[in-house]
């Protein structure tokens, strides 16, 4: 049987794979790949590095995370979703770790050139609630507002 904490490290390995295919065209665009982690137990970063293929960036005080982190409690354990995403993430391969806190939703974002802005914005609802990477280059190929060139 897997461990809560498992389920949610498989799922978020699993998705950093799925962004990490789209380093070609996001490349292409001039758009960089980058991971915030909160925190490395072990050789968490480590193991985390074959499944992204960005920059891992560490966020110790949890300045990304905003003033107030969404998590979800013990509770997760009764939503089917949960451990579906989790039976999906370990049927395709992917291991996680089980130490550290488990219980902060992850997100992922496109950032626009200057003031554009948040151009995607994909917020964890359940552990394993993975972003649609057709959305993330969708949002990654918008054009910079006039007079704006990418990075």
């Amino acid at each position: 049987m897997l461990g809560y904490e498992t389920l949610i490290s498989f799922t978020r390995v699993q998705e950093a794979a799925e962004l990490s295919s789209l380093k070609p065209q996001l490349e292409e665009l001039g758009v960089p790949l980058y991971a915030v982690v909160k925190e490395d137990i072990g050789t968490e970063i480590q193991n985390f590095r074959p499944y992204f293929n960005g920059e891992i960036f560490m966020d110790d005080k949890r300045c990304f995370y905003g003033p107030r982190e969404r998590k979800m409690g013990l509770l997760a354990f009764l939503r089917l979703g949960v451990w579906m995403n989790g039976l999906r993430a370990f049927k395709n391969g992917f291991l996680g770790n089980v130490f550290g806190e488990g219980f902060v939703l992850g997100g992922v974002f496109v950032i626009g050139a200057g003031q554009q802005g948040v151009l995607l914005e994909h917020r964890e609802m359940e552990f394993g609630d993975k972003v649609n990477i057709l959305d993330v280059l969708k949002a990654a190929r918008k054009p910079p507002i006039c007079g704006e060139y990418r990075l």
